[in-house]
């Protein structure tokens, strides 16, 4: 299958990946050490073909999202949750771990930063949903990011992370009763 956009990688091994599964064409940010000739080839990207970035579920790699992000607004973001990038044999996780199904749905469900439209989601609606401030509200926003996809988030930035991905107050809603019926379940 053919991506159309320029996917943002951390590294070679990444690439490799990917080039397995898809027709495709990347950069390599080589790890958190971003010049501004690789923002600028990435900015170039971001103007001929469209950038998705696409980088580890851990602090470095959220680190250079957020330095792409500032540099090069408007690209689209795909994520992978943390258990569907560990190393199976050691402590690694990345993409290059990911299997095809993973690496598949995260690039199948791409986000594209809100510029101004603000979501309708409130803090009281995360309180309501037991998101922040609950025993439970660690696991909850764990499930929920896992689901949405859009990058582990601690209290304070989930509120953030809804808006900025423009989820709707029905999607926050759905996705938090099967969620709470999951917890019912178990």
């Amino acid at each position: 299958m053919r991506i159309k956009e320029v996917i943002v990688v951390e590294g070679k091994d990444d690439t490799a990946k990917l080039k397995q599964f898809f027709d495709l064409d990347t950069i390599e940010t080589n790890g958190s050490a971003i010049d501004q000739k690789v923002l600028d080839q990435i900015q170039h990207a971001q103007d001929k073909r469209g950038v998705i970035i696409f980088t580890d579920p851990d602090y470095p790699g959220q680190r250079i999202r957020h330095m792409i992000d500032q540099a090069v607004p408007g690209c689209k973001h795909a994520f992978l949750a943390k258990d569907e990038a560990r190393a199976k044999h050691n402590k690694g996780i990345g993409i290059e771990h990911a299997s095809k199904t993973a690496i598949e749905a995260a690039l199948a469900k791409v986000y594209q930063l809100a510029m101004t439209e603000q979501s309708l989601i409130s803090r009281d609606d995360l309180i309501d949903f037991g998101l922040i401030g609950g025993a439970q509200a660690r696991t909850r926003r764990e499930k929920l990011t896992d689901r949405l996809r859009i990058g582990h988030a601690n209290g304070k930035q989930l509120l953030k992370r809804l808006q900025m991905f423009r989820i709707t107050p029905e999607q926050l809603k759905l996705e938090m009763e099967i969620i709470f019926q999951e917890e019912s379940d178990e």
